[in-house]
C-alpha cells in the first residue's frame, strides 16, 4: 500500500479493524462448534448429569440429539470434503 491510498484509507482503519476482530471470533466459534472432542466431552457430561440426575430424561435426551445432530453435520463436511479432493 502506497503512502498516499494509505492517508486516505486510514480514516477507515478502525472499520477494517472491527472487520478483523468479528471474523477472527467467527472463526473461533466456528472451530469450536466443529471440535468433536468437545462434542464427546458434552455427551460424557450429560451421562454424568444422568448418573447424578441432575438432569432429567427428557432435558438430556435433547441435548444428546442436538450433540449428535452437531456431531453427523461434521463427519458429513469431514466426507464432503473428501468426497471434494478425490474428484
Amino acid at each position: 500500500m502506497g503512502l498516499i491510498s494509505g492517508l486516505l484509507t486510514l480514516p477507515l482503519a478502525p472499520v477494517r479493524g472491527t472487520v478483523w476482530i468479528g471474523e477472527k471470533v467467527q472463526e473461533q466459534a466456528e472451530a469450536e462448534y466443529y471440535d468433536e472432542s468437545a462434542i464427546h466431552t458434552a455427551l460424557i457430561e450429560l451421562d454424568e448429569a444422568r448418573e447424578t440426575g441432575e438432569l432429567d430424561e427428557d432435558e438430556i435426551a435433547a441435548a444428546e440429539d442436538a450433540l449428535l445432530e452437531r456431531l453427523m453435520e461434521i463427519r458429513g463436511l469431514v466426507a464432503e470434503e473428501e468426497h471434494g479432493e478425490i474428484e
